[in-house]
């Protein structure tokens, strides 16, 4: 199934050395998860962490998208790493720090997974178009910590500091067609500050949000999905414009407001958005 067409609303970082919290991620109702192999693992672990999470990966998250996020290639444990996920029953492999097109390629000559790509530095940013050109690309994941480090950025509620940079990979994922998600939202405790977050990341254009804790995946599921009203309406704009249509018209109007082709469109995707997620759910 091409990944654009999977939800990930929800997408959960699990460390790849904890027996235990891997394990409870078959019971979470999370759409895609992230093994880490990078940031969650001690060095004094990392090679213990690729045996513990293959053997859980052997097991199956069901239609869970997995992802495994390894080590930089430019660190002791990334070949390793690398090689490892590439015999591993996974979804792709992420790579972190991507600043050019070139990391990718590195990481391509290793694997043949879809790669994915982190998303977290000032030069990433600048070369997000060209990054989400690359062939076999598949997703990209906002770093959105590591940036606001780089950048030197106080923390603001709205993330104004960060603006440009988000907004320069959704636009590089949209226009080449990759999935993306955002970065995560540290106060895991604070389910409204994390609602308003996901809001506007899904506003941008974001398909989902990468999260810390398990209590932070209902939060994010309901954001990133389409409401009882928003499917309504797209069947309405689907049968009105259709009618139209069949009248000879090219313009059908729909509460008040003008429904054109791109309208259908839109509605269409939000059908299949919601099929996508049921079908998910359902397992």
């Amino acid at each position: 199934m091409d990944m654009r067409a999977r939800p990930c609303r929800s997408v959960l970082y699990i460390p790849a050395s904890k027996a235990r919290a891997l394990e409870k991620a078959r019971t979470l109702p999370v759409d895609a998860i992230i093994f880490d192999l990078e940031d969650a693992v001690s060095p004094s672990e990392k090679a213990a962490a690729r045996e513990t999470l293959a053997e859980a990966l052997a097991q199956g998250y069901g239609r869970r998208l997995t992802i495994v996020r390894i080590n930089a290639l430019d660190t002791e444990w990334g070949r390793a790493d690398a090689e490892a996920a590439e015999t591993m029953p996974c979804d792709a492999v992420l790579l972190p720090k991507v600043d050019a097109p070139a990391h990718l390629d590195d990481l391509a000559a290793l694997t043949d997974k879809p790669l994915w790509a982190m998303m977290e530095t000032p030069r990433g940013m600048l070369a997000a178009d060209s990054i989400a050109a690359h062939p076999r690309l598949a997703g990209m994941v906002m770093g959105t910590n590591d940036l606001a480090k780089d950048l030197q950025a106080r923390f603001r509620a709205d993330r104004m500091p960060l603006m440009a940079g988000l907004g320069l990979c959704v636009l590089a994922a949209k226009a080449h067609g990759r999935v993306i998600v955002d970065g995560v939202y540290n106060a895991f405790k604070d389910d409204e500050g994390l609602r308003v977050e996901c809001e506007q990341g899904r506003d941008m254009g974001m398909d989902g949000k990468t999260l810390i804790h398990p209590a932070q995946v209902d939060v994010a599921n309901a954001a990133f999905a389409p409401t009882a009203e928003e499917i309504d309406l797209a069947r309405r704009q689907i049968a009105a414009f259709e009618e139209a249509t069949a009248q000879g018209q090219g313009v059908a109007v729909v509460d008040g407001k003008i429904v054109e082709n791109l309208h259908v469109d839109t509605a269409r995707e939000t059908l299949a958005k919601a099929e996508a997620i049921e079908t998910l759910t359902a397992e």
